[in-house]
């Protein structure tokens, strides 16, 4: 079991980086269940108390992640339609663009938005969009660091044990 808990420890981390990129994986979520498979080994070293720390800090990584782009939106002098079509552009980029298309898309979703609600003030579009795309970067960096943490957390535990098993599958 602990093999199987140790491989999946690894692929959610993984598959929960790249949750951080692609918009409709819940990357942090995603990287702490492997790391929460990584603490159900039986040879893990990882304290309960970590494993509170980090439920803590993927909470806290989520919910900044949800309300900053509307913040910085506001911020920005954003209204609705902007916030909107941030949130449009960043799907549709995904679809339409691939890794370019979700790092642009919600520039361009804002600053489309913003036109549709006010044509004649391009500027204020562009800043809104500027915005839309700062806290994109914001809060992408703030999921990587905590999925990347988790992962070596994650490789610094599982090591001992699967250089124990190579060891021992090849030592024979």
């Amino acid at each position: 079991m602990d093999v199987f808990l140790s491989i999946l420890a690894f692929v959610c981390c993984l598959v929960g980086i790249a949750g951080c990129i692609i918009p409709v994986l819940p990357g942090p979520v995603l990287s702490y269940a492997g790391l929460f498979c990584a603490y159900a080994c039986n040879y893990s070293s990882i304290a309960p108390s970590s494993m509170w720390i980090w439920a803590a800090v993927t909470l806290v990584v989520v919910l900044v992640d949800y309300f900053l782009p509307g913040y910085l939106a506001k911020l920005f002098g954003g209204t609705r339609a902007g916030t909107i079509g941030a949130t449009v552009g960043m799907f549709a980029g995904l679809f339409v663009g691939g890794f370019i298309g979700v790092v642009l898309g919600p520039f361009v979703g804002a600053v489309i938005g913003e036109l549709m609600h006010d044509r004649s003030n391009t500027a204020h579009a562009f800043r809104v969009g500027v915005g839309s795309f700062l806290s994109f970067l914001v809060g992408t960096g703030l999921k990587l660091v905590a999925a990347g943490a988790m992962f070596a957390l994650v490789i610094a535990d599982t090591w001992p044990a699967v250089k124990a098993w190579c060891v021992g599958l090849f030592a024979s």
